[in-house]
């Protein structure tokens, strides 16, 4: 039998400059280093981290590859604006409007961001089995795929995978390669299956290859992966989607009220 070890004895095995990212990170989405705000200068993170100015360099520039921060040799580096988004999908989960563009698109445009989508294939495939089981197929199920890039200031934010039972999206504009006025909730519920309940489960992952570069990831970092399911009336699953964003420039925010 294999006896834990104590934390104490656990090692961090990443590089130093990958420790050094990882701690002044960590200070970046917390807020303690502001937008606008300027790093510790690089005789103060040699002292800090026990670091050689190599070291420290090489931790920097993670972070620029990252484009959390800015900066040129020789100048002090700063924290860059507005880079963390915080995602609210209470405000997503409304069908839009008659006439209202999709509404992940308008949350966008309230914080001032331009923002687009780009349909990427609309096929009928076997779902992994998460998704399987979600939507309740057959082992062997097929559903139909809609599979879409979103950009915000023409840049990757999220890969977006949505799977819809055959029965209901089989010979409707859904199995078209054209995007739906207003989104698909909303045609969905014109169908007559309009959302009653909706199910996330959140995850941080490594990022598959096909995520790496669609997002334009800049190294090993996570994702953030959430897999929402969306149930119609009588709580029948009439929606399945994973949706991938960067894990280091978005924070998700739920919002309860005490039953």
């Amino acid at each position: 039998m294999t006896v834990p070890r104590p934390e104490a004895d656990v090692v961090d095995r990443r590089s130093l400059h990958e420790r050094i990212a990882a701690d002044l990170r960590d200070q970046i989405m917390g807020g303690d280093l502001a937008p606008g705000a300027s790093l510790p200068s690089t005789v103060h993170l040699k002292a800090r981290f026990n670091a050689s100015n190599a070291t420290v360099q090489k931790a920097l520039q993670l972070l620029k590859d990252e484009q959390l921060v800015v900066g040129r040799a020789g100048a002090a580096v700063t924290v860059r604006e507005h880079r963390q988004r915080t995602v609210r999908p209470a405000s997503y989960m409304a069908p839009a409007g008659s006439g209202e563009p999709y509404r992940w698109l308008t949350e966008a445009a309230k914080s001032g961001s331009r923002a687009h989508s780009t349909l990427l294939e609309v096929v009928e495939v076997e779902p992994p089995a998460d998704v399987v089981e979600a939507l309740r197929l057959s082992k062997s199920g097929t559903a139909l795929l809609r599979r879409q890039l979103l950009m915000v200031d023409d840049e990757p934010a999220e890969l977006v995978a949505s799977y819809y039972p055959l029965e209901i999206a089989r010979g409707t504009v859904m199995a078209e390669h054209r995007k739906i006025p207003g989104g698909t909730p909303t045609l969905l519920a014109e169908m007559g299956y309009p959302p009653r309940l909706s199910v996330d489960r959140v995850s941080a992952r490594v990022p598959t290859q096909d995520q790496y570069q669609a997002l334009r990831l800049p190294g090993g970092l996570p994702v953030l992966r959430t897999l929402r399911v969306v149930y119609s009336d009588d709580e029948r699953p009439i929606e399945a989607t994973v949706m991938v964003k960067a894990g280091h420039l978005y924070e998700v925010q739920y919002e309860f009220v005490p039953e």
